[in-house]
């Protein structure tokens, strides 16, 4: 169980920020993934993942994502978690931030109940798991990895034609507030013509700050 809030917030940033006392901390369960969402954003992934079969996560860090996932996704379902846990272009997290695959790996864990999904990992970069991908068709692809540009058009170019029809490709940091973040580049890929709901004539497409 994790240690209380008011507990955890005592101490110094500098500690709460630094990535091996973090990745301790996580893997023994005393502190929860660090939220990358607020809670309407974690409302809206759980619908979305709500009665899918099979839902693949690009970008993983400590798990708070996954967790909702976990939570959203019943028995027989699969859920599928690509980090290479190496931001080999700095475009993946805040500086100095970094994430440990063998602590998140425990938190979720912990987290996937009995009824839930099957969880798999892999642990490559989110473009090359979608070229060489054999899992099947996936209803939801949540995408928060590579933030560049580049990667974020090369995640929609090799993952979209994995979703099935009816299925979901969704973007977190859309419209993060750095310029440099900046997701629409993959609008210039897209399939199918953006409409102002943000929805192609065969799959929807979603995207948040």
């Amino acid at each position: 169980m994790a240690a209380p809030k008011t507990l955890r917030r005592l101490a110094p940033d500098r500690l709460r920020d630094d990535p091996r006392l973090r990745a301790l901390a996580l893997g023994a369960g005393l502190i929860p993934p660090r939220t990358m969402h607020s809670q309407a954003e974690a409302a809206l992934l759980a619908k979305l993942a709500k009665d899918a079969r099979r839902v693949v996560e690009l970008g993983v860090y400590e798990g708070s994502s996954a967790l909702v996932l976990c939570r959203a996704l019943g028995a027989g379902a699969e859920l599928h978690l690509v980090d290479p846990f190496i931001d080999s272009t700095g475009w993946a997290l805040p500086r100095g931030a970094r994430a440990s695959a063998t602590a998140t790996r425990l938190a979720v864990r912990r987290a996937a109940r009995r009824q839930g999904p099957a969880v798999r990992w892999h642990f490559s970069r989110s473009q090359d798991v979608g070229r060489s991908w054999t899992g099947g068709p996936v209803d939801l692809v949540f995408i928060d990895g590579d933030h560049s540009p580049e990667g974020c058009r090369e995640d929609w170019e090799v993952w979209h034609g994995h979703v099935s029809p009816g299925g979901a490709v969704s973007f977190h940091d859309a419209r993060a507030a750095t310029a440099a973040r900046d997701r629409r580049a993959w609008s210039t890929s897209c399939s199918g013509r953006r409409t102002p709901a943000g929805r192609s004539p065969r799959r929807s497409i979603l995207w948040w700050s």
